[in-house]
């Protein structure tokens, strides 16, 4: 198991600054991660700082609520790409979700998908903020607007994922989605653990010390 090759190696915080980025950037490199996870104005600049190495660039949309609207994601999205981003993650319409419009939810999300192409889409449901029922029916909204992974956390609510949550994700993907655990993963042991219950991608802010078996400090 390429441990390294299912971290998105994250840097999200509004205080980061370009320091931060080439740390992150050179510590993706050294470890050969599958992609950095940057707020978009950073895309650019990051890819930059990849060029001649195996790392991609993944950038956030719509973030962290994801309560704008989708003329806006779909706009930033499609911004992102051109500046280089190589796979999205955007963030799903909770409340619209939660208020049971799922066609809105669908079409939200198409929206991006028909901005970006063939890159990579993934979408975050904030499963802390949702009931298992609710879950279920982002994945389902999820294969319907045709994106390829169902994300379980920002890593700006209240919590991130959990086991409990990657199996039921797993469920719901039908074989169709792949699954992205963001937060919650406090040892290299919880990653495998992760892994072998169905996450496809782990995004983390500390894969370094995952790597290096050592505990992560940070929240994300």
């Amino acid at each position: 198991m390429k441990l390294n090759k299912y971290i998105d190696h994250t840097l999200l915080k509004q205080d980061a600054t370009k320091g931060m980025f080439d740390k992150l950037c050179e510590e993706a490199k050294e470890y050969d991660f599958k992609t950095v996870c940057v707020n978009p104005s950073w895309i650019e600049y990051c890819k930059e700082k990849l060029r001649g190495s195996d790392v991609k660039v993944c950038t956030v949309i719509g973030f962290p609520l994801g309560a704008m609207t989708s003329e806006a994601k779909a706009f930033e999205a499609r911004q992102a790409v051109e500046l280089g981003a190589d796979e999205v993650d955007m963030v799903l319409n909770i409340g619209r979700l939660k208020n049971n419009e799922i066609e809105y939810v669908i079409n939200d999300i198409k929206k991006v998908k028909e901005a970006i192409g063939d890159k990579v889409l993934k979408v975050i449901i904030e499963t802390c903020l949702l009931t298992d029922e609710e879950k279920l029916k982002a994945c389902d909204a999820i294969i319907k607007a045709n994106a390829d992974f169902v994300k379980t956390s920002t890593g700006f609510s209240t919590s991130g994922a959990n086991l409990e949550d990657v199996k039921l994700l797993k469920k719901g993907a039908k074989g169709i989605l792949k699954v992205k655990a963001a937060g919650g993963v406090r040892s290299q042991e919880d990653m495998i653990t992760f892994i072998e219950n169905g996450a496809d991608r782990i995004g983390t802010s500390s894969g370094v010390k995952l790597m290096s078996n050592q505990k992560p400090t940070d929240s994300y």
